[in-house]
C-alpha cells in the first residue's frame, strides 16, 4: 500500500456517501464542471443511489476541496466574461476514494417504498385509486428501465467506464423486476377488491 493510501485509510474524514459519489465521478475524467457532474448523476447515479441537486453537488465539491481531495480552476468561456470552474480529483482524493471503496462497511440498502406502504394500507383505499397508483408505478418502472438501458448502451468499454456500464445493466434488471413485481401486486389487489369484504362485528359480553 502506498503512503498516500495508508494515510487515507488511517485518517480519512467521515464524509457522507454523496461526497464519495461526487469524488468517484471526478475519478472518471481529467476535469468536470458542476454541470457535467449533475448531467452524469442524472444519467447514472439516479438509477441506484440518487441524483443530488446542483446546490448539493457544489456543496460537496467545496467539502472535497477543503479536505484536499479535489482541486479547481476557472476556465474562461467563449464570451470572455464568464468563467467556468472545472474540478479534478487530486492524488490524495483518488487514494481516499479507493480506500473508501475497499474498506467502508457493507451497509444494507434502505428501502423506503411509498407505493408499497400505500398498498399495505390498501384496506383504507378506494379500490380504483389503488389500482391507478400501482399502474402509475408500473409505468414509472418501465420508463426507468428504458432510460437505464439506453445509458448502459452508451457507456464505453474501456476499463474504468466499463464498471458504470455493468452497474447500469444491473439497474435494467432491477427495474424490470420492479415492474413485474408491481404487476403481480396489482393482480393480487384486483383479486382482493373483487372478493366480498368481511364485516367485523363487535361482540359484547
Amino acid at each position: 500500500m502506498t503512503e498516500a493510501k495508508s494515510a487515507a485509510a488511517a485518517g480519512a474524514p467521515d464524509l457522507p456517501t454523496t461526497s464519495w459519489a461526487v469524488l468517484g465521478m471526478l475519478s472518471h475524467a481529467e476535469e468536470l464542471s458542476g454541470y457535467d457532474l449533475k448531467k452524469w448523476a442524472d444519467r447514472s447515479l439516479q438509477f441506484f443511489y440518487w441524483s443530488p441537486s446542483f446546490s448539493q453537488i457544489y456543496a460537496e465539491l467545496k467539502r472535497l476541496e477543503k479536505h484536499g481531495y479535489a482541486a479547481s480552476r476557472t476556465v474562461r468561456q467563449d464570451d470572455g466574461v464568464r468563467g467556468k470552474r472545472m474540478y479534478s480529483i487530486t492524488p490524495q482524493g483518488r487514494a481516499a476514494a479507493a480506500s473508501w471503496v475497499d474498506h467502508a462497511p457493507v451497509e444494507a440498502p434502505v428501502l423506503k417504498h411509498s407505493v408499497m406502504l400505500r398498498a399495505w394500507l390498501g384496506h383504507l383505499a378506494e379500490p380504483d385509486r389503488l389500482r391507478d397508483i400501482l399502474t402509475e408505478h408500473i409505468g414509472y418502472a418501465e420508463r426507468m428501465r428504458e432510460l437505464a438501458e439506453a445509458d448502459a448502451e452508451g457507456t464505453d468499454e474501456n476499463q474504468e467506464s466499463a464498471y458504470p456500464g455493468a452497474v447500469l445493466r444491473w439497474c435494467v434488471k432491477h427495474y424490470e423486476a420492479e415492474r413485474d413485481l408491481a404487476r403481480e401486486l396489482l393482480a393480487d389487489v384486483q383479486k382482493l377488491a373483487a372478493a366480498p369484504r368481511v364485516q367485523q362485528r363487535a361482540k359484547q359480553k
